[in-house]
């Protein structure tokens, strides 16, 4: 079946990844995949959660947010609300344990880096964007952090990214855009390393189970598309 903006079924949307675009914060990342646009920073902040206070190891976490014009509709601020939504909740955790996954967090020392993620327009995949920006985000504030001699060394173990898949009319695509995911027989993200390994699968079926063998199609694809990424992200970072 023919995909709505001509891609193959193993292509990208177009992606953009530009460090550097907050002035204020310590790492950024302005990322685009096709029209999901989101802002990612990162702060260093020289202060731990309780949890973790004189045990010598740092800590990573996520904000995420949509905000109101991001899609076709105005979504109320959810501060305005007084609470996030579940969804919110879900995916900002999912951001934090992917970069933390993929980080030596005792060579941080007692600090915690904050990655908020901003989503501007939203046209699907907008968590598989986030963490991508975030990654890059990340590296820059740890950069910043050596140039400061607050480490002495990147405490990086690896690289992360993350892209999206599903099944539409039997077929596996990468990368939906939100007309192919709203109407997916199949949604699911796939968070993975440069080193090849999987660090979470979330996957649905949204009319009928599917069977193992669509799961493993659509991870090769996952797996094709985050080579790109990684890719993308060195060259961001110009490593």
């Amino acid at each position: 079946m023919p995909r709505n903006d001509k891609r193959l079924s193993n292509e990208l949307r177009s992606v953009f990844l530009g460090p550097g675009f907050a002035k204020h914060a310590h790492g950024s990342c302005f990322v685009k995949f096709g029209d999901t646009h989101v802002l990612c920073t990162a702060t260093v902040e020289d202060k731990v959660p309780q949890f973790l206070r004189n045990t010598g190891s740092g800590w990573i976490t996520a904000e995420y947010g949509m905000l109101p014009c991001s899609t076709h509709d105005r979504i109320e601020r959810e501060a305005a609300k007084g609470k996030q939504s579940g969804r919110t909740q879900e995916i900002q955790r999912l951001i934090g344990r992917s970069l933390r996954s993929i980080i030596n967090l005792k060579a941080l020392g007692e600090r915690q880096i904050r990655i908020d993620c901003d989503v501007l327009q939203a046209d699907g995949g907008t968590r598989t964007a986030s963490i991508t920006g975030a990654y890059v985000a990340l590296y820059q504030a740890v950069q910043r952090m050596i140039s400061k001699k607050q480490i002495s060394s990147m405490p990086f173990i690896d690289q992360v990214a993350a892209v999206s898949c599903g099944i539409n009319g039997q077929e596996a695509l990468l990368d939906l855009n939100y007309l192919e995911d709203s109407s997916a027989d199949v949604d699911a993200n796939f968070i993975l390393t440069a080193s090849g390994k999987i660090i979470e699968v979330q996957a649905c079926a949204e009319k009928q189970a599917f069977e193992t063998r669509q799961l493993m199609e659509m991870l090769t694809l996952a797996q094709k598309g985050a080579t790109e990424l990684f890719e993308l992200q060195k060259n961001a970072l110009k490593l």
